[in-house]
């Protein structure tokens, strides 16, 4: 199951309680305090590893406590610290306070972290507060408890392209045709409900990740359809491929593409900023008209424009050297 966005509540752990004790030796019968530290808590971390692809493991688990420290001891022995207890997520995982909204990190690489709850300070054992005039003290520090919130992850995934296109445009196909991933591919719109990613080779050992998102409809920037749950994993790409079906049997090619430019335009967050690539799809059924008009309404757009047939290979090669030369320049 896909799950990219939860909310949990974290606690640190709670420092352990100094200590009250008095050395105890024969011939000394009013031995000085020796009571030790407590321990410090233990922090709650995040950290991102390429081992995870959703944030499934957390939509059970509410609530996250990291070890407490170990109370101080006699002799002045400290108290052992708590275990940190590390959360990890997906790359590409922003981490918020639920409660402010404020941003914690944004973990993008194996191994990026952030702290989001610090345990709590040990308590002071009573050799602490021995002075001239107070020699043989009775008491003792508790340890602080650890800081307690409500997180928030959001995963976006991190591919360099992304598929958009209305629903039954070919995404799904082509994904599956250029990389290993395998979606289910249906003539039936919606068929991909939960975003794919695949790892493409553009030859000459490079290769890039691809991101294939629902289908796009007409007010998907506002939530309509799947819109805007999905829309977020495109955020991070370098390059759009627009698809758009030509075969005339769902959509008319121009209405379509205006869909998708004013969905893209309007949702924000960089979107409209990255660079297109229109890709007219289903070219083994092509309807002459609808790709005529497309042609004219790219070159009306200044767009540059591949036409492939996934099921055939026409044009696969042509759109891979063109998503290569895209990544290079930007």
């Amino acid at each position: 199951m896909f799950i990219d966005e939860v909310e949990i509540e974290v606690v640190a752990g709670k420092g352990g309680d100094g200590c009250v004790s008095f050395r105890r030796e024969k011939y000394i019968p009013k031995g000085g305090p020796n009571g030790g530290d407590g321990g410090r808590g233990g922090d709650v971390v995040v950290e991102a590893t390429t081992n995870l692809s959703t944030l499934l493991d957390y939509r059970y688990r509410k609530k996250n406590k990291a070890e407490d420290g170990k109370p101080g001891g006699s002799n002045n022995k400290t108290g052992a610290d708590g275990e940190n207890l590390v959360l990890k997520v997906p790359c590409g995982t922003l981490v918020y306070d639920a409660d402010t909204g404020s941003l914690l990190g944004d973990l993008v690489a194996e191994g990026d972290r952030v702290v989001v709850a610090r345990g709590g300070r040990g308590g002071k054992g009573n050799a602490r507060f021995a002075t001239p005039t107070r020699q043989a003290p009775t008491f003792a520090q508790p340890g602080r408890v650890g800081e307690r919130r409500r997180v928030r992850f959001e995963l976006k995934l991190i591919a360099e392209v992304g598929l958009v296109g209305l629903p039954n445009a070919g995404k799904s196909t082509l994904i599956s045709r250029i990389s290993s991933a395998r979606p289910k591919i249906a003539s039936y719109p919606f068929t991909t409900l939960v975003p794919n990613l695949g790892v493409v080779n553009l030859g000459g050992y490079r290769h890039c990740v691809v991101a294939d998102i629902p289908g796009i409809v007409d007010g998907a920037h506002e939530g309509v359809g799947l819109g805007i749950r999905f829309l977020k994993h495109i955020e991070r790409t370098k390059v759009l491929l627009l698809l758009v079906d030509v075969s005339g049997m769902e959509h008319r090619s121009v209405d379509a593409l205006n869909t998708l430019l004013r969905e893209i335009n309007s949702y924000g967050h960089g979107l409209s900023e990255k660079r297109r690539l229109l890709v007219a799809t289903k070219m083994d059924a092509a309807d002459e008209e609808e790709l005529k008009a497309l042609r004219e309404e790219a070159m009306h757009r200044e767009m540059d424009m591949v036409e492939i047939s996934a099921v055939t290979g026409q044009g696969i090669e042509t759109l891979l050297g063109k998503i290569r030369e895209m990544l290079d320049e930007s």
